[in-house]
């Protein structure tokens, strides 16, 4: 039981003690903070912010008192009630708003949720604003409106359709090729709100849809991370229903991971390959990922004449280094799909749009295309926080260990090997160290990872 301040908001599990935990208490002072933050900000003006959330069973309780905090400060709400993370960022400059909030704990389990706070952009709070924010929260420095101010909630219902629209209408995303190609696809929405976009817009593009758990009732039948140790159901139901793709999402919809026709995994690292694959073939430019990504996108990037650079891990992290870079595509490995065509945010819908073109145009099965790039195998390990381990420390022993090799210490420390790559970092989102390694066997990428966590248990004495 944690509560979590980061440059991806604020993340912690329900119940328990104020402060240790994510309370009806802290989702106040966190709104407060924010809103109080927003106003600075925009003085002399309304202020207007978008609300939406996940479909997590603690999601309408969180939201009411978020939404009451704000309107209690004088702020305007525009509730979109269920949607998804994406389609919060494209509804606030849609709607002119000064800010949004996404109710939502991503792929972490049911008893997480989380504010994930938005600029005017409709995109992830940099860190210096991230930081004034927490200030304020610890400072308790709000003062709420009169009785004449309260700001007013405006539910609004159709932004999920209007986002659907927005990705049909992208140039590079061609509804009446997808018809054409007749496409069954099955889809697992771990009973959140992927289960009302992720069908609706494969039915606006002419697909035949197969669901399983897209209803969004917030009981997430199995873990919510979409890796394949979870994913047995939606791989099965691929091969039994005879679909041509699986797609799976996570609770907010901003990661998005394929099954091939085979009932196997294409790999969460390879929906931005493709993805990526497609759109430099008719708009060659630059690509970003995070230090965390496969080397594949490198690959496919120079292959089309870009150039490739990697971020600190972090959605607004990679966000900056795109706008510095010009990339006309980037993201994470994690299946995050980041078009600034439409967005500067991790969208599965728009991920959604481009692979099926992409796949209507190549006429090739999914287990094809997963073939014909570079094959890297990752493996994704991590060990708990305990008070007395002292990460910096470790990470800088391990840093020296390794100086002879091509290292960064942007975000943790990433050893680059000629034939693999280890990349060891504190999680923005849980009490845990990740380590990330890859290689080109599953074997060796293996071997690397308990070789590496082997060291860091003998550095820390555990």
């Amino acid at each position: 039981m944690t509560l979590i301040k980061s440059i991806s908001g604020i993340r912690g599990t329900i119940g328990g003690k104020p402060s240790e935990n994510l309370t009806p208490i802290d989702a106040v002072k966190f709104a407060a903070a924010y809103g109080s933050w927003l106003k600075q900000r925009h003085q002399d003006k309304n202020t207007t912010v978008v609300v939406g959330r996940d479909a997590r069973i603690s999601g309408p309780m969180i939201q009411q008192l978020v939404m009451n905090t704000l309107t209690g400060l004088g702020i305007d709400v525009i509730d979109l009630d269920l949607s998804t993370t994406p389609t919060v960022e494209i509804a606030v400059p849609l709607e002119k708003a000064n800010g949004g909030i996404i109710l939502t704990a991503s792929h972490n389990p049911k008893q997480w949720n989380a504010l994930k706070l938005l600029n005017e952009k409709g995109e992830f709070l940099s860190g210096d604003d991230g930081a004034e924010i927490l200030e304020i929260a610890e400072k308790a420095d709000f003062s709420f409106a009169e009785v004449d101010e309260l700001g007013k909630i405006t539910r609004v219902d159709h932004y999920i359709d209007t986002h659907i629209e927005e990705v049909v209408m992208l140039p590079l995303v061609d509804a009446k090729k997808i018809a054409e190609a007749g496409f069954t696809v099955a889809v697992d929405a771990v009973n959140s709100t992927g289960g009302i976009a992720i069908p609706k817009l494969l039915k606006r593009l002419g697909v035949e849809v197969v669901e399983l758990y897209c209803e969004p009732t917030g009981d997430f039948p199995h873990n919510p991370e979409p890796l394949k140790e979870h994913l047995s159901e939606i791989c099965d139901l691929v091969k039994k229903s005879k679909a041509d793709l699986g797609i799976v999402v996570d609770p907010d919809v901003d990661r998005l991971a394929f099954i091939t026709e085979e009932g196997e995994m294409f790999g969460e690292e390879y929906t931005l390959v493709a993805c990526a694959d497609y759109v430099l073939s008719k708009t060659p430019g630059n690509t970003v990922s995070n230090l965390s990504s496969s080397r594949a996108l490198r690959d496919v990037t120079q292959k089309h004449g870009g150039n490739y650079e990697a971020s600190a891990v972090g959605e607004v992290n990679v966000v900056e280094l795109m706008k510095q870079n010009d990339a006309v595509i980037g993201g994470e490995g994690n299946g995050g799909i980041i078009y600034p065509e439409l967005h500067y945010g991790r969208d599965s819908l728009v991920g959604v749009g481009l692979f099926l073109t992409f796949l209507a145009e190549k006429k090739m099965k999914v287990s094809e295309i997963r073939n014909s790039y570079p094959s890297y195998f990752m493996s994704k390990n991590k060990i708990a926080l305990t008070p007395e381990l002292d990460v910096d420390n470790i990470l800088k022993l391990v840093a020296q260990k390794y100086s002879a090799e091509q290292v960064s210490t942007v975000d943790g420390v990433k050893i680059d090997f000629s034939e693999h790559w280890v990349h060891l970092r504190k999680s923005n989102t849980e009490p845990i160290i990740r380590i990330y390694t890859e290689a080109k066997t599953q074997e060796k990428a293996d071997e690397v990872a308990e070789e590496m966590i082997a060291e860091i248990k003998k550095i820390a004495n555990l």
